[in-house]
């Protein structure tokens, strides 16, 4: 039996690891966490039976304990500190770290200070504390278990690899609902229109992410932490089909690729049972029916939200920093209909030049940098 603590329990990869958990009676729920979806909340209690339950609020909390009255034997906490102790439970082997944003950074350090394995499927961590996490999961002995398609895609291809030198990662995007279109044409898009990805199912604000190009400038600072390599070689291709999650080159030419259909199910499943391989029900390639899989380069002029990641992970410290944080208060802004589409991207470029640059920050000075990227967007904004 494996335990397993999911932090950001309510959300697209929360309940997707819990669906995979359903079907698998070797896996338990021991520990689940989520924001104040407290209905969702109660129907996965009932059914996971965890030994601990956390919220983000009290209010929530509380509302939780009253609506489960009737079962006993489960611990509540709420807040950052209850989420530490979901993540360091000590009945938990291995923790999906899938909370939203930078509140995943501590949590996520505590779990590995307790040695608990991670499944990391909060790319906000390795963005912003990259040097710090790697660093101390190494010092550990605690494996860091890519749940993001592309980053599991590219694990599973370093699979029987690890002598051989990595010459490039080829990092897949599937170019999001607007790909091919201009500036011009995307000033005046709606939340509705960004929030319709063609291929992948996802939380709204990755969904933003992955439409603007962001997400996939995320994916590039994560993955040259994960897998150790310079920046010069991560590469973005597009790949609108979604069907090659990403690729390995290795030095001598040879390129492998994990393909599949679009299912996050398959890299939760890999990551808390890696490095079996289990069934799962996930539809299969036909590639009778595929036909063709198309590749394009990446158009950073119309979408250079991924060109400003190269530069934040290029400018290294603090940078990377506040591109995720600018990128977080500007999505959420808009999804509230205060800023129209386009601005999201200007307010990264523009808060990118005017934080205090700190060369090798430590956790404290990652999360004053975001807070001081709120307060100039706000005060710049209102």
């Amino acid at each position: 039996m494996k335990n397993v603590s999911v932090l950001g329990c309510t959300g697209s990869i929360g309940t997707q690891t819990l669906d995979v958990i359903r079907k698998n009676n070797d896996l338990k729920a021991v520990a689940l966490a989520a924001g104040n979806n407290v209905q969702l909340m109660e129907k996965q209690v009932r059914e996971f039976m965890p030994h601990y339950v956390c919220m983000a609020s009290k209010e929530a909390m509380e509302d939780l304990k009253c609506r489960m009255a009737d079962i006993s034997g489960i611990e509540y906490g709420y807040g950052v500190e209850g989420l530490i102790q979901a993540a360091v439970l000590e009945k938990a082997d291995i923790v999906v770290t899938a909370v939203v944003g930078m509140m995943g950074i501590v949590p996520t350090i505590e779990a590995i200070k307790a040695k608990k394995d991670i499944a990391l499927a909060n790319k906000e961590t390795l963005v912003t504390a990259g040097h710090i996490i790697m660093k101390l999961a190494g010092e550990m002995g605690v494996k860091i278990l890519p749940v993001d398609s592309e980053h599991s895609a590219i694990f599973q291809c370093l699979n029987g690899e690890r002598g051989n030198k990595i010459h490039k990662i080829l990092l897949t995007a599937s170019g999001g609902p607007f790909r091919g279109r201009t500036i011009e044409q995307m000033k005046d898009i709606q939340v509705e229109d960004a929030l319709k990805h063609p291929n992948w199912a996802m939380g709204r604000k990755i969904t933003i992410d992955s439409s603007t190009m962001v997400n996939k400038g995320l994916e590039v600072m994560e993955a040259r932490w994960l897998f150790g390599v310079e920046l010069s070689q991560v590469q973005v291709v597009v790949q609108p089909q979604s069907i090659i999650h990403s690729m390995v080159e290795f030095e001598d030419g040879a390129v492998m690729a994990q393909l599949g259909t679009p299912d996050m199910r398959l890299p939760i499943q890999y990551a808390l049972y890696y490095p079996e391989r289990r069934v799962l029900d996930t539809p299969r390639l036909d590639f009778y029916k595929l036909k063709q899989i198309t590749f394009e380069e990446p158009d950073m002029v119309n979408f250079r939200g991924l060109k400003l990641a190269y530069d934040a992970a290029g400018r290294g410290g603090n940078v990377p920093t506040m591109y995720n944080a600018a990128n977080e208060l500007a999505v959420q802004m808009f999804l509230d209909r205060k800023i129209k589409y386009l601005d999201i991207i200007d307010i990264i470029e523009q808060t990118m030049t005017n934080i205090e640059y700190i060369d090798n920050p430590d956790v404290e000075q990652i999360l004053a940098t975001e807070a001081a990227v709120y307060e100039y967007i706000r005060g710049r904004i209102g």
